[in-house]
């Protein structure tokens, strides 16, 4: 009985300890990975709590699910950022255009820092983003999804137009990958986290590209169709970093170059496509706006 309680106590820790233990077991997880062998003592230790960690969060999830359950269904907040669809879409743009334009600024200094056009190009890329969101959150913020079909219209052709110009400064980022060899380098793990992240948001761009279709509102669809912008752009990035990170002295620089040429060149040809696409399915629909209130009008 005794060992069936010390099994349940072990299997069942305290919240506060289980919360506890995640950023311990990271901590330790990736000081182990980064800093000492696989052999080590605390190397070893840091691998069991890690195990240990996961095994009891595992454990846990059924009861967890219940517990966002019930809390969606009685906490007023929670049922209004789940019912309210446009307080999630303008809390998105505006979260997205301050780091956008944190992330340009941060990139125009270091291109006036370092004279680079490298960072000036990344800063160009970045500040169109925000432009963007910044001209759909003013729209977001006075009006519901659908509530203005021609206005929505007309931002979602000048997110296209937008598209395409900053294609060139995406352009520019390509070529000098692949014309001067210019790649980052990080630490294995710093680029394993990366990847996770990179990837994590690449899936939820896809998910909410096809999601927020239902809503039929076209500022709805170009505030994800930006998201995917960013998402392409941070996976070749991302793949810049794992070639040179992980690559080494096994790769020559001639398949490097290759490899982010091609990559660049799919990515770009991707977002060209989504910016002609924006253009022609605006204007098509504003033709047929135009065509239904003058048919109306004569009748």
């Amino acid at each position: 009985m005794r060992w069936n309680k010390l099994f349940k106590a072990l299997l069942f820790p305290p919240m506060a300890l289980m919360v506890l233990l995640l950023p311990v077991a990271t901590f330790f997880l990736v000081y182990s990975m980064a800093c000492l062998g696989s052999q080590s003592t605390i190397a070893i230790a840091s691998y069991v709590v890690a195990a240990y960690t996961l095994t009891v969060w595992c454990v846990r999830i059924p009861n967890l699910i219940r517990w966002f359950k019930a809390f969606k269904a009685e906490n007023k907040y929670a049922r209004r950022w789940l019912d309210d669809d446009r307080l999630r879409m303008n809390v998105s743009l505006y979260g997205s255009m301050i780091w956008n334009c944190a992330y340009a600024v941060f990139q125009l200094w270091l291109g006036v820092y370092h004279g680079s056009f490298w960072f000036y190009s990344m800063a160009g890329y970045y500040i169109s983003l925000g432009v963007m969101r910044f001209f759909l959150v003013r729209y977001t913020r006075r009006h519901k999804a659908g509530e203005d079909l021609r206005a929505e219209l007309i931002r979602y052709r000048a997110c296209g137009w937008v598209f395409l110009t900053m294609n060139l400064a995406l352009s520019l980022m390509v070529f000098f990958m692949v014309y001067w060899n210019r790649t980052f380098h990080h630490h294995e793990i710093t680029t394993i986290m990366m990847a996770a992240y990179t990837f994590f948001a690449f899936t939820i761009a896809i998910v909410n590209m096809v999601k927020y279709r239902k809503y039929n509102s076209p500022v709805y669809s170009a505030s994800k169709a930006i998201n995917m912008a960013a998402a392409c752009v941070s996976m070749l990035t991302l793949e810049s970093t794992m070639l040179t990170t992980f690559g080494g002295e096994g790769m020559d620089v001639l398949t490097r170059k290759i490899m982010l040429g091609a990559s660049g060149g799919v990515i770009s040809a991707v977002i060209v496509a989504m910016a002609v696409y924006m253009i022609v399915q605006s204007n098509k629909k504003m033709k047929s706006i135009k065509s239904e209130v003058k048919s109306n009008g004569e009748q």
